[in-house]
């Protein structure tokens, strides 16, 4: 078995801001914009309803909200039928997931409405059911399992990325969207003393340290190793309706 976590949604180097964290530990997952394929996307930060009831355009500081309104944006993952797609080369061993393998997402989000530093957190999962480049599956199931993915949904896109394009499918019923984040970072540092994010201790003893690579504040897949799948999937799913 395998579990992998991934870093998604908008930051301050794709987008300008992070995600809303509430009070009350819940969260808003705003993805980032959609720079490449504009004309094949109608979803904007804009029109966009979270699931908290705002639209997402009301996440963002005054002063960046009318260039942001029209901004179309790149909903993936998507939580609604558990898919997520990927062409680029850092993600391509994705493809390699088995059916019950966990890909794990976690994003940065910062206090709204409250005092509450920037930070990583776990966002959900999903306990994959099919994972593979696009010409490992046929036209009806490409639209069947993967027609939500905005790699697919958008013509344009999909025929630039068809080619090196990796797809995630979660079990429905197995995947998870959490209504609370999960912190899994804390304040660390790089070789030239620059302000880094890190998994924390804590959570290096539930997921490990990835041999040694424990930057995850913008970093590829992170590969859990064999002695941590047990734990890291009894923490994760205990996540699941908190």
């Amino acid at each position: 078995m395998n579990i992998v976590l991934l870093r998604v949604g908008i930051d301050t180097g794709c987008g300008g801001i992070h995600g809303p964290l509430f009070r009350d530990g819940t969260f808003e997952f705003i993805p980032i914009p959609e720079d490449k394929f504009e004309e094949g996307e109608d979803r904007t930060y804009g029109n966009t309803q979270g699931r908290h009831g705002r639209k997402l355009i009301e996440y963002f500081p005054e002063h960046h909200k009318d260039t942001m309104r029209s901004c179309p944006i790149h909903a993936d993952p998507e939580f609604d039928t558990f898919t997520y797609g990927d062409p680029t080369s850092l993600k391509a061993r994705l493809r390699d997931l088995k059916n019950g393998d966990i890909l794990a997402f976690y994003a940065g989000l910062k206090g709204f409405g409250f005092e509450s530093e920037d930070a990583l957190y776990l966002i959900g999962y999903f306990v994959v059911h099919k994972a593979g480049k696009v010409n490992q599956f046929g036209s009806a199931e490409l639209r069947t399992l993967f027609g939500r993915n905005a790699h697919v949904r958008n013509g344009k896109r999909f025929e630039v990325d068809k080619y090196d394009l990796v797809l995630v499918k979660g079990d429905n019923e197995a995947s998870c969207f959490f209504k609370k984040a999960v912190k899994i970072s804390s304040e660390g540092q790089d070789r030239t003393g620059k302000r880094l994010k890190v998994l924390s201790p804590a959570m290096r003893r539930i997921f490990g340290d990835f041999n040694g690579k424990i930057s995850i504040q913008r970093s590829p897949p992170r590969w859990v190793a064999p002695a941590f799948i047990e734990k890291a999937t009894q923490f994760l799913k205990q996540q699941k309706g908190t």
